[in-house]
């Protein structure tokens, strides 16, 4: 196993020093550290995070083969500089058996770019009607705590709290996809004086809502976890927060996307910009990057969802929901959380590393970059600003939104148990 000595790089932002990682663990923290024939990497000027871990990503594998496999998506995530990402279970067949979850944990296994955690569906195909093998999916060998029919809401308020009673007996949790379907039937885009305008059928924010405030108070009834994907909303936030304050086991994810874009991508028609949710106000935005500062949502979650061309170059009705979002994430949290003050890079340690292990109980990752502690790290360059270039992506789609746009921050390389997947930004 080789050696590295990062020399000068700066730990969360702090006082620079030296970082040697060896036999898979962080071996030394010091200044003038010696590593016996170990390789030497320039960390001057470089930010050291945990590993990267999402809790929620698209890889499409098995039946999506066009638009991702675990193999590109694990790809694009170590590029982000993630070492864990959770697989979502709407793939063909659905991940809602021991067989499904165990062939994408063994895929990601095999890849060997990052760790991958199937999810769980919470019901037989996502179909809403009973629930999936949610014991025997815990039990296989992926080890399954994270439950989602994600794409779909679990709608039925009965079924839903079985799953939260379910899950209770091996500390697992549901991740709701908060969507009231009767509100939201051929819906485009967020409800609102722009949606009118643009003769799009409008999204209302009531029909997120609705459900968080239901779950909280399904979990708080069964005593059970909660996790809120996606939240896009400011009175999404607030209910959450309340539910908090009451003491309830609840916790919440917010997506880049949903802290830097508005429904005023809209206007262009192009659906590049069309997700689920939809991108909300200005004020949603704000509510939601002040939810992250202050610890009411608990993580930032990518939902990458990587689409084949011609589910996107087509009428914005007839296209699909979702963008990419690994290879993006950190450089969008740094535009919106860190150049404006909201968070420092121990804010962003926790939201993107500590608290989705935790969540998703991970043990081998989202810990403190400390003496022998499981070598999975992240160097960042804040300081320089790149234009995202759509057909430079790992992923085998190419639907990002911020393509042309200028962003800052580069990951510089990132480090799987001590091996790097990335090094000076290219793949190894």
């Amino acid at each position: 196993m080789s050696t590295y000595l990062i020399r000068n790089v700066s730990i969360l932002g702090a006082e620079p020093t030296d970082l040697l990682l060896a036999d898979g663990v962080v071996a030394g923290i010091g200044s003038a550290l010696e590593g016996d024939g170990a390789e030497v990497v320039d960390g001057t000027g470089l930010i050291a995070l945990p590993g990267l871990v999402d809790l929620h990503t698209h890889l499409r594998e098995p039946g999506r083969e066009d638009a991702e496999t675990v193999e590109t998506g694990t790809r694009a995530a170590a590029l982000g500089g993630f070492t864990a990402v959770h697989a979502m279970a709407n793939t063909d067949p659905v991940a809602d058996t021991a067989g499904v979850v165990e062939q994408v944990w063994r895929l990601g296994r095999e890849a060997g770019h990052c760790d991958v955690y199937p999810v769980g569906a919470v019901t037989v195909g996502l179909q809403g009607e009973k629930l999936a093998e949610l014991g025997a999916m815990a039990d296989s060998a992926a080890r399954v705590r994270v439950f989602s029919d994600d794409g779909k809401c679990v709608h039925d308020p009965v079924l839903m709290r079985r799953a939260l009673e379910y899950v209770k007996a091996f500390d697992g949790v549901v991740a709701q996809h908060a969507q009231e379907p009767r509100l939201t039937e051929n819906a485009q885009m967020n409800e609102g004086e722009l949606s009118g305008r643009l003769g799009l059928a409008g999204w209302p924010a009531v029909a997120e809502e609705a459900i968080i405030a239901r779950d909280c108070l399904l979990a708080e009834h069964v005593g059970s976890r909660l996790h809120v994907c996606h939240v896009s909303t400011a009175g999404s936030v607030r209910i959450v927060r309340d539910a908090k304050a009451r003491g309830v086991d609840v916790t919440a994810e917010a997506c880049p996307h949903h802290l830097l874009l508005t429904d005023e991508r809209a206007t262009t028609y192009d659906p590049i910009f069309k997700v689920n949710p939809p991108l909300r106000t200005a004020a949603d935005a704000e509510a939601l990057r002040a939810g992250l500062a202050d610890g009411t949502i608990d993580i930032v979650a990518t939902d990458h969802a990587p689409h084949p061309h011609e589910d996107k170059d087509c009428e914005w009705a007839a296209a699909a929901f979702g963008m990419l979002g690994l290879e993006t994430a950190l450089s969008i949290v740094q535009e919106t959380m860190v150049d404006t003050g909201l968070l420092d890079w121990a804010g962003v340690a926790e939201r993107l590393s500590y608290a989705p292990a935790r969540i998703g109980r991970v043990a081998d990752h989202g810990q403190p970059i400390e003496q022998g502690a499981p070598a999975n790290v992240v160097l960042y360059d804040p300081s320089v600003r790149r234009v995202v270039d759509a057909t430079e992506s790992a992923s085998l789609s190419r639907n990002t939104p911020y393509a042309g746009m200028e962003l800052p921050g580069r990951v510089v390389a990132t480090f799987l148990r001590g091996r790097p997947t990335v090094l000076d930004g290219k793949l190894v």
